[in-house]
């Protein structure tokens, strides 16, 4: 699978144990509860995770595929295990998120969330974004791999109805990973996880990077 052609490309050992171990320890020190679907600006919360998201590997790697140095927009650490078991059901990831709310022709609609302006933009800013999941375990189809629809991020923006139609007509792709790989996707390709069947860890750090140069006044949230 290529990123550019197919919207998911899996890159093997990216990291190695001994940073991950280092991620893990850090984020299990955490004070507070793990909170159901992540720790959002993970990398403000976490030296580890900072220092990843801003390496020069992650960095020039994000640069090579956006075709420019990339700012950071969002990163999440995600942990599905036994008590935190969740399905997620097929969707495109369509809204960014930004420090203030503002009148721009085509984008919307507007929310708030956790006190965060999110707003869906224009599908050619979700084409200037990549997503990297990083895997701190291995992650396969009985503990909720991601699932995805090759090439579904050349569809555009889609209804329900589409969306419903698409995956009915095409086969899913499973990104079943070991730790320290390393799954790059388009963020509006279609994608979808189930419950783990066999409950275990399956933690994730999600990077967004975009090269789109926000309007003045705008910064990435």
């Amino acid at each position: 699978m290529n990123i550019h052609e197919h919207g998911i490309e899996i890159k093997r050992k990216v990291i190695s144990s001994s940073i991950i171990n280092s991620i893990l320890e850090e984020i299990s020190s955490w004070p507070e509860n793990l909170p159901r679907h992540g720790i959002r600006n993970a990398e403000k919360k976490f030296s580890t995770v900072h220092s990843l998201a801003h390496s020069a590997e992650f960095t020039s790697l994000a640069t090579h595929i956006l075709g420019s140095i990339p700012s950071i927009v969002r990163t999440i650490f995600f942990d599905k295990t036994f008590d935190k078991n969740w399905l997620v059901s097929w969707h495109q990831d369509k809204t960014i998120a930004l420090n203030r709310k503002t009148e721009i022709n085509g984008w919307g609609p507007w929310t708030l969330k956790d006190g965060t302006y999110h707003v869906q933009p224009p599908v050619n800013i979700l084409e200037q974004m990549l997503t990297f999941r990083l895997h701190l375990d291995d992650a396969d189809e009985f503990n909720g791999c991601l699932k995805v629809i090759p090439q579904s991020h050349k569809l555009g923006i889609l209804s329900q109805p589409e969306v419903t139609k698409t995956v009915n007509s095409q086969e899913p792709y499973l990104c079943e990973v070991e730790h320290g790989d390393l799954v790059l996707m388009k963020p509006h390709i279609l994608h979808a996880s189930t419950k783990s069947t066999k409950p275990s860890h399956r933690r994730v750090v999600h990077i967004e990077y975009s090269n789109f140069i926000l309007p003045k006044g705008l910064v990435w949230a």
